[in-house]
């Protein structure tokens, strides 16, 4: 929310439910049933008679969860279009959902990349040197910042999925479509 903050405190972003708290907007196991009655209820709550813009979502299976409860109110149609709905791990129901008009973008981080760095780090540990890191600034604990090595995030849409995702080899096109 560190990010968002300024946008809300602003007004230019607004959080209809109010929900802003860890406690308030954590999915249970990132569980996309959970998450489509989560979004059940803050439609109905919050939303019944208001355009909902926008939905944030962490983990690409919570977004199809979040899809499937705004199809069920009817966004998506022609009075209502999807609102803008984010995901991450760019997994192929999701990849698909981008392909359909559904949801808006994805986050990929390259899985081949990550096990080549984390190989690579415990490698390190195992023959006792160092693992690189690249970033000792962001992740404090509250004991203590913790040394990582952040790759960075590609945003995935309906604009570059192939390049991103079939063309380095990633997916086989036929998965996706």
């Amino acid at each position: 929310m560190s990010v968002l903050q300024p946008y809300i405190d602003s007004g230019k972003l607004v959080v209809g439910s109010g929900q802003t708290g860890m406690d308030k907007v954590a999915t249970l196991r990132w569980g996309g049933a959970t998450a489509q009655a989560r979004m059940d209820s803050i439609l109905s709550a919050y939303y019944s008679d208001k355009k909902l813009d926008a939905v944030l979502s962490p983990y690409d299976g919570i977004s199809i969860g979040i899809l499937s409860s705004l199809k069920g109110v009817g966004y998506g149609s022609g009075d209502m279009p999807m609102p803008v709905v984010s995901g991450q791990d760019a997994e192929i129901p999701s990849v698909k959902s981008i392909l359909a008009g559904e949801q808006n973008s994805t986050i990929f981080k390259d899985t081949r990349e990550l096990a080549k760095v984390t190989v690579d780090m415990v490698d390190a540990l195992m023959t006792g040197k160092e693992p690189e890191v690249n970033d000792t600034k962001t992740y404090n604990n509250g004991v203590k910042v913790v040394p990582s090595y952040l790759l960075k995030p590609v945003i995935v849409d309906k604009s570059n999925w192939k390049q991103v995702l079939v063309d380095s080899g990633y997916y086989k096109e036929d998965q996706i479509k």
